[in-house]
């Protein structure tokens, strides 16, 4: 559950790239229709681009690596409990990979349904059972066959567009006296964009908390319900686990910062929902 965090590290390079050449280019020059149609095609852009790059680059940062040939029993069990998930969920065979990691942690990415990568720490083999990390595997799988970072991408881009049109009118608005674009215009432009970037964002991680309920209940009917709820209290009762790369320290399998910036909901209401469908 790291790829939202290097997803939106990804997104935010991009769109502050495009933004910089759109400015040097002009384009910013052409009217608000003009300008709402460069945006679209460049934070739709950007968020795309950052989709694509999802599977390679959380591989990269977190040095996972992808399971060839089982090597033991463990990675055995593991690439067929993915498979067998992954059958029953309707989506093609994932890439299944470990990475070294005390931090019980796992994640999944992809643009594509049929061509993903589910990735696990060697943290979380560790602390927790066989049942627990089939539920892990189930939540991850669900996330891939919900298509969350499709929907992801299409919201960040939509976001996106946003950001850099109505920076734009803040900005136009603070230099409307300036022929071309003077010192004001930039300085109220980049302004504008960190503010609206940081609204916008709570919509992301909005939507990243919704979706993380719906991946317990995906994880729920794939691996079963008391599974689900063992490996999240076994996850509530792990101690403060050692910190991430910085790219993706905030969205571990049970990180987060305050409720309205945080990509997962509480292990507790999590916990609360799953035991709530089952009544």
């Amino acid at each position: 559950m790291l790829r939202i965090g290097l997803f939106l590290a990804t997104n935010f390079a991009v769109l502050v790239v495009l933004s910089i050449v759109l400015n040097l280019l002009g384009l910013n020059q052409q009217g608000t229709g003009g300008m709402l149609v460069f945006a679209a095609l460049f934070g739709m852009g950007g968020a795309f681009i950052s989709l694509l790059m999802s599977k390679s680059m959380a591989a990269r940062a977190v040095g996972a690596q992808i399971i060839e040939q089982p090597a033991n029993a463990a990675e055995r069990w593991l690439v067929e409990t993915v498979q067998a998930q992954a059958q029953a969920a309707g989506i093609g065979m994932p890439d299944v990979a470990v990475f070294d990691s005390p931090s019980p942690n796992a994640f999944a990415t992809g643009a594509n349904k049929d061509d993903a990568l589910v990735a696990v720490s060697t943290g979380l083999l560790r602390h927790m059972n066989q049942d627990e990390v089939e539920a892990v595997l189930a939540h991850e799988v669900s996330h891939v066959a919900n298509g969350d970072m499709v929907t992801l991408a299409l919201l960040q881009g939509v976001m996106n567009t946003f950001v850099m049109v109505f920076a734009h009118v803040v900005a136009a608005a603070i230099d409307r006296d300036s022929r071309g674009r003077g010192a004001g215009y930039y300085l109220g432009y980049f302004a504008a964009q960190a503010v609206l970037g940081f609204l916008a964002s709570l919509v992301v991680m909005w939507f990243s908390r919704y979706r993380e309920y719906r991946a317990d209940a995906g994880g729920a009917r794939l691996a079963g319900r008391g599974k689900m709820i063992a490996a999240l209290e076994r996850l509530q009762q792990q101690a403060q686990p050692e910190a991430l790369p910085d790219t993706v320290e905030a969205f571990g399998i049970a990180g987060g910062l305050g409720h309205l910036l945080s990509t997962h909901p509480p292990l507790a209401s999590r916990i609360a929902a799953l035991r709530a469908a089952s009544d």
